[in-house]
Formats: structure tokens, C-alpha cells, sequence
């Protein structure tokens, strides 16, 4: 509330600065992508707000579960550098993999979060970001 009491207006995701249109043009152009890395007990589907993994499915009886994230901070900033940029989906996939393995985990699926600052100006599949590549 403001000082006289009124609710103060909010931005609409268009004055954000996001654009819900290029998003959902972007997730249809990788969805191709994402349905390649299926496996028994993860549906890979995307563009919900969270994964489903059906452990009974996968042929597990009395699992116990690893969870893993990496950021791309680093990754990015080496990227930039050296101007390679399509491998840093690969190493955020890989190092996420690596941290379950050395603990005896089976990886079993993957969240991620892609951003795209130039989605809305682009119809077609991000060539820079690659993180389906990583996945086993």
C-alpha cells in the first residue's frame, strides 16, 4: 500500500520486459529436443512449471533419491570469453550427472531453466544452448 492508502500498480509481464509469446514459441521449436532424452518413468514433456518421474515405472521398488543443480555463472563467463557458447549446456548437464554418479545415484531426469534475452527477436531453435546434449 502507499502512504494514501492505494494498492500500487503492477507491471504486466509485457512491461517486465518478458514476452509470453516468444516463450511459448521457444519451448514448441525445442520441444523436439526435450522429447529425445525420454526414458522409462519421465514423461519429457515441457513447459510446465515442474517434472513428473514415476519411479514405480522406471523399475524402482524402495529408491532413495539424489538431487544435484549447478549454475552457469563460470560457464557463462568462459563462454563469453572464448566466444563458444553452445557447450555450456552440456557442462551444466555434466556436472549436475557428475555429482549424482559419485555418489551411486542413476541420474533420472532434468530441470532446467533456459533464458534467452533475444527469444522474442528469433523463430527458431536456440543454436547456443544445447543442454539436451548433455543427457545420458
Amino acid at each position: 500500500m502507499t502512504q494514501s492508502g492505494e494498492k500500487p500498480a503492477g507491471l504486466t509481464y509485457a512491461e517486465a520486459g518478458v514476452d509470453i509469446d516468444a516463450g511459448a514459441r521457444m519451448v514448441e521449436l525445442i520441444k523436439p529436443l526435450v522429447r529425445a532424452t525420454r526414458r522409462r518413468g519421465a514423461d519429457a514433456e515441457i513447459g510446465g512449471f515442474g517434472g513428473l518421474f514415476d519411479l514405480k515405472a522406471a523399475g524402482f521398488s524402495d529408491p532413495i533419491l539424489v538431487a544435484a543443480n549447478d549454475g552457469v555463472g563460470t560457464k557463462v563467463k568462459i563462454a563469453i570469453e572464448s566466444g563458444i557458447h553452445d557447450t555450456v549446456g552440456i557442462d551444466l548437464v555434466a556436472m549436475c550427472v557428475n555429482d549424482l554418479v559419485v555418489q551411486g545415484a542413476e541420474p533420472l531426469f532434468f530441470l532446467d531453466l533456459l533464458c534467452d534475452r533475444q527469444a522474442r527477436s528469433r523463430n527458431r531453435r536456440p543454436d547456443r544452448h544445447r543442454h539436451c546434449g548433455g543427457l545420458p
